[in-house]
């Protein structure tokens, strides 16, 4: 019946879970592990094997969905139609950074609050309320986030960056 041409197929998952990575277990950190999620889609109009670089949320999801049945995203609808992206384009306004925001403490997992900013090269991570604890992180130098470079030499610039981006978003 040919539904390939008209069928788009979309693989996602839950977020990713640590075994050890960092020494935790669990998966309510802002590091990488659980941090990313799966996402593969199949789109008849797109170049098979195409990886696309652009930061996307689930949020994005149900805005894609709508846009490739033609219909309108309603207006108390966040997250934007992932279709541009998947036609091989980043649209100017698509989003530069993610905010992330754990605050369920204590609890049982017992991860602190912290919230960040993650754009496409670096992370800033700040556990805050009983701690003021910083994290940066090159995340083309260093994607395992084993390095620290805040209040390193250099980021000055980057650190100050990222607050400002971070205070943005948390408003």
């Amino acid at each position: 019946h040919d539904l390939m041409k008209n069928t788009v197929i979309v693989y996602t998952s839950d977020q990713g879970f640590y075994m050890g990575e960092h020494g935790w277990f669990d998966k309510r950190f802002m590091y990488e592990e659980s941090f990313r999620t799966p996402l593969i889609i199949y789109y008849p109009e797109k170049k098979k094997n195409s990886k696309c670089k652009a930061l996307v949320q689930n949020i994005d999801y149900a805005p894609t969905i709508l846009d490739v049945a033609g219909i309108a995203k309603p207006d108390y609808m966040v997250g934007n139609s992932l279709v541009p992206l998947l036609k091989g384009r980043i649209p100017n306004e698509w989003r530069s950074d993610i905010y992330y925001h754990y605050y369920d403490f204590p609890a049982q997992h017992q991860v602190r609050r912290h919230d960040g900013v993650r754009d496409n090269r670096y992370k800033l991570i700040h556990f805050y309320n009983d701690i003021n604890w910083w994290e940066l992180y090159d995340m083309q130098a260093d994607p395992t986030e084993m390095h620290n470079l805040y209040g390193k030499q250099g980021m000055e610039k980057v650190t100050a960056e990222l607050m400002a981006e971070l205070a943005r978003l948390q408003k």
